[in-house]
């Protein structure tokens, strides 16, 4: 049987897991290591999702279900930042779709190309990968009017 010498000088193994000292890139140098990176599909539907919400006009993303489900969500004070949002990842292109309720009166196509441009940027800027298209599909228009009937019926609930 071998015993090791833990007194002596520290091993001279060749794998990876060796104890060399470890050299970071310094600040402007790439690092040269390799590996794969794996983004997972609903960190990108996120990352859109984020981008669509923050475009002017929107009033909330997704469809009817979508939606009463996120409201379900929003009582329990849990979000879900990728309703409304479908995407297609591959190695290194990217294809979205975002269902919308826009705000009235607000210039659909404006808000549409908005959206585009905000989600366009934020994957390639944030998940480095190529967004091949942005779909915008307008289910709906929120009107004012709508949040001021809803409140007598929420005052009748209670």
């Amino acid at each position: 049987m071998d015993l090791i010498d833990t007194t002596g000088p520290a091993s001279t193994s060749k794998s990876p897991r060796s104890r060399a000292p470890i050299s970071l890139p310094l600040a402007g140098e790439s690092a040269t290591g390799t590996g794969k990176t794996v983004i997972n599909d609903g960190v990108v539907a996120k990352v859109a999702g984020i981008a669509a919400r923050e475009v002017s006009g929107v009033h909330a993303l997704g469809g009817g279900a979508a939606r009463a489900l996120g409201a379900i969500r929003e009582a329990m004070n849990s979000t879900d930042v990728s309703q409304g949002i479908s995407v297609e990842v591959g190695e290194t292109q990217v294809a979205v779709d975002v269902t919308i309720v826009a705000e009235y009166p607000v210039q659909l196509q404006q808000v549409a190309d908005d959206i585009r441009s905000s989600v366009i940027r934020a994957i390639e800027d944030l998940v480095g990968l190529e967004v091949t298209e942005v779909n915008v599909t307008i289910i709906d228009i929120h009107l004012p009017s709508d949040d001021a009937d809803a409140e007598p019926s929420k005052a009748a609930l209670r």
